[in-house]
């Protein structure tokens, strides 16, 4: 349910009534700061997610990923794992 302007100058009658007028400017002010600063920090934490993204991304692209072969298989059995460079064929 939408608020109509004759709501929204009630609210605003209320409000002047219960902080007065000097006050009034002042949280409004107050509650300006604290807005940019929760935007700009939700900014910094998306920007921050998007950069630990890409990094994970770019470590699973470089194609460090190994191919286990026998010998691997081998050595896991016995509870040694020894990390070996896949032979070229």
């Amino acid at each position: 349910m939408p608020m109509g302007g004759l709501e929204l100058v009630i609210i605003l009658v209320i409000i002047l009534l219960f902080f007065g007028a000097k006050r009034v400017p002042q949280l409004a002010k107050s509650f300006g700061i604290g807005a940019r600063e929760l935007k700009k920090a939700a900014s910094e934490d998306a920007d921050e997610g998007e950069t630990k993204e890409a990094a994970s991304n770019k470590d699973a692209d470089d194609g460090k990923t190994k191919t286990p072969t026998s010998e691997d298989h081998a050595s896991e059995q016995d509870g040694d794992r020894v990390e070996r460079e896949p032979r070229a064929q």
